[in-house]
């Protein structure tokens, strides 16, 4: 028995046994850390069954397999290596150390993304560096939110302390074979196991001829939301270390596609002012999602709701707003393209990519060269989410942003001078700039950690999110810029254009889904908009790209433009859509439809007029064939115009036209 014994212990001892053993708790501890976020954002996945939770388990092993062989790539090489020195004491100490570090760096930050795919919909990539690189208080914030979501920070450090104590360490090269038969025995192991890595790194055998992707998750959800389940996040880091290099889509002849749809516009110099040059004043309001305005959202809560902005609601009430208005992102990042210059974010966010540096125009640049003075405004360090970059990168003539603001106690600690105190900045120094004038402003105060001045404390609605008096607050400092700008020269002929960056945390299951997930306001008011052209019925969905055209139409622009939106302002969109990408899926709505289509084939189509909370697939269903073969034609001639046009630097009139 005693002998029994001993060769069961040598087994148990041997390196490879070891560090299978040690990965297979690696393993464990992904899958607790899927369920654990599962259980935080029930929610966010209110639809989801113990089968379909179990299928999507299950399938996030194939993602943990490859990010847990990647991460332990060297602790495993180490114990296999097919030589005796394995068992020496020191050298399994240092082995442990390269087990311990990386994979407590995985556990820590798919902690840190459970909070923070609660703001941005989607696992974190590497584009999350490139983001932030120039925020010199990154540390702060995610102190504040260690804090702030302890359960998470609990849950993560008890997964390192379980990983350190579970850690397999007693390793053994001792055995009675002789030289010859132990180094060709290890040898072979040590060749097969590599083998296997290799195949669990790229995802598989025999079909998965191509490592996988991000994509991937998809065949285990029933929404593309669901696919943060299934993935991890360092997983989503490893896949994108590349970087977003387009692959140009091709599915028409040039022409072909240009009679589908063209991003060449023409405008019509239509004047409808006593003949002054319209001011032009654009404001991106943070992770102002739709569902936190009552204006729009009546129905909710049995008519009940009220919503937490009751000053956008009393402007809404007066300017011009759409059933369905979209963002074309989910990033601060992917507002400034989208909103100012038309062009949407399509793969990965514009000011990410390789193409970042390609030639853009916007509202700007083509009011500049009609004698506007033009600025854009944000209350963050200078060179914050690269803003400042992109501003003079598309024709703003000057920038405005802490450093300009000439006051640090007004400063928030973490992101921004507070929104009322910056927006009145905003409003003086427009009162300096000569006329006609277009600027911008992105406010900052409705943003994570969620913090509103100390005088404001317990003064908005709590609503069910700390966000939620973040909100209430950038109402009010609203409500006092238009009280100032009320008293302006410039007030009577200005045009004002208000929209949100992306959504943020969101409650209710009108907005949980993969088209509630982009529901921003667009909202254009002029003091003296013509009634019958602010309430014409406009059926159509619109999206952050076609402010820029209405902006240009209004004003009168009479020259050739390029943008991927339409006016909606003056006239009606000749092709009736809006685009966005919910990643890693194109999707196209119509009046009452959502097609979802990834690069080859539909995969999901769905009634959201009759079926709000997207409940029932009918891509089977023939009831629209004729709808859906429209919208498809006119996506693929999109995404064609979207990749040809950003590979080349053709975002310009006059690139190619």
């Amino acid at each position: 028995m005693s002998l029994l014994k001993s060769h069961i212990a040598k087994i148990l001892s041997h390196p490879w046994v070891v560090a299978v053993s040690n990965w297979l708790l690696v393993m464990a501890v992904f899958s607790a850390s899927r369920l654990f976020y599962y259980l935080t954002n029930l929610g966010t996945y209110p639809d989801v069954t113990a089968s379909h939770l179990w299928e999507m388990m299950v399938g996030g092993l194939r993602f943990d397999l490859t990010a847990s062989l990647y991460l332990n790539s060297v602790y495993l090489l180490m114990q296999l290596l097919p030589f005796r020195f394995r068992g020496n004491t020191v050298y399994q100490h240092v082995a442990q150390w390269f087990f311990w570090i990386p994979n407590s760096l995985a556990i820590a930050v798919n902690c840190a993304d459970m909070v923070y795919m609660q703001f941005t919909g989607r696992r974190t990539t590497i584009a999350f560096f490139s983001e932030f690189q120039h925020d010199s208080n990154l540390a702060r914030i995610f102190f504040t939110s260690a804090v702030q979501y302890w359960y998470v920070t609990l849950f993560g450090v008890a997964m390192i302390v379980l990983l350190v104590v579970l850690t397999r360490r007693r390793v053994t090269t001792d055995d009675n074979r002789k030289p010859v038969v132990y180094y060709a025995t290890e040898s072979v192991l040590f060749i097969v196991s590599i083998y296997l890595i290799v195949i669990g790194i790229r995802g598989g055998f025999g079909a998965f001829t191509r490592p996988i992707t991000l994509s991937n998750a998809l065949q285990y959800t029933d929404r593309p939301a669901e696919a943060n389940i299934v993935l991890n996040t360092p997983f989503s880091l490893m896949r994108s270390t590349e970087g977003e290099v387009f692959h140009e889509m091709r599915y028409f002849a040039d022409d072909e596609r240009d009679a589908i749809m063209t991003p060449v516009r023409h405008g019509k110099g239509l004047h409808l002012t006593d003949g002054r040059k319209m001011n032009v004043v654009v404001i991106i309001l943070e992770s102002f999602s739709k569902e936190y305005i009552g204006y729009f959202n009546r129905q909710l809560d049995g008519g009940t709701y009220t919503g937490y902005t009751p000053f956008l609601d009393s402007l809404a009430a007066h300017s011009l707003t759409f059933p369905l208005s979209l963002a074309c992102g989910r990033k601060s990042i992917d507002a400034m393209p989208s909103v100012l210059s038309s062009i949407p974010m399509l793969i990965s966010p514009y000011i990410l990519t390789p193409y970042s540096t390609n030639t853009v125009a916007s509202i700007a640049s083509y009011l500049g060269e009609e004698g506007y003075s033009t600025a854009f405004f944000h209350g963050a360090p200078n060179g914050s989410m690269g803003f400042l970059a992109y501003a003079r990168s598309c024709g703003f003539q000057a920038y405005y942003g802490k450093d300009e603001y000439h006051n640090d106690a007004d400063y928030d600690g973490y992101w921004a001078i507070w929104d009322e105190e910056f927006m009145q900045f905003f409003g003086r120094t427009m009162s300096t700039i000569s006329e006609p004038f277009m600027t911008a402003l992105f406010t900052a105060t409705s943003h994570h950690p969620f913090q509103v001045p100390d005088r404001y404390k317990g003064v908005f609605p709590e609503g069910t999110h700390p966000l939620h008096p973040c909100i209430g607050y950038t109402d009010h400092a609203l409500r006092a810029f238009f009280a100032f700008a009320k008293t302006q020269p410039w007030y009577d002929h200005t045009l004002f254009v208000l929209t949100a960056d992306h959504t943020n945390v969101l409650t209710h299951p009108e907005y949980t889904n993969d088209k509630g997930l982009y529901e921003v306001p667009v909202l254009f008011f002029d003091p003296h908009m013509d009634e019958t052209l602010r309430t014409r019925e406009r059926n159509y969905p619109v999206a952050q790209t076609d402010i820029l055209p209405s902006v240009l139409e209004y004003t009168g622009y009479d020259k050739p433009y390029f943008a991927f939106g339409e006016d909606v302002l003056i006239g009606d969109k000749t092709a009736p859509y809006v685009v966005n990408y919910n990643t890693p899926l194109f999707q196209i709505y119509s009046d009452s439809l959502l097609l979802q289509f990834d690069g080859s084939e539909i995969t999901g189509l769905y009634d959201f007029r009759s079926d709000p909370l997207l409940r029932h697939n009918i891509k089977d269903d023939n009831t629209h064939v004729r709808d859906t073969q429209a919208m498809l034609r006119y996506l693929k001639a999109f995404i064609q115009q979207y990749t040809t046009r950003m590979i080349n630097d053709q975002l310009t009139y006059g690139s190619t036209d």
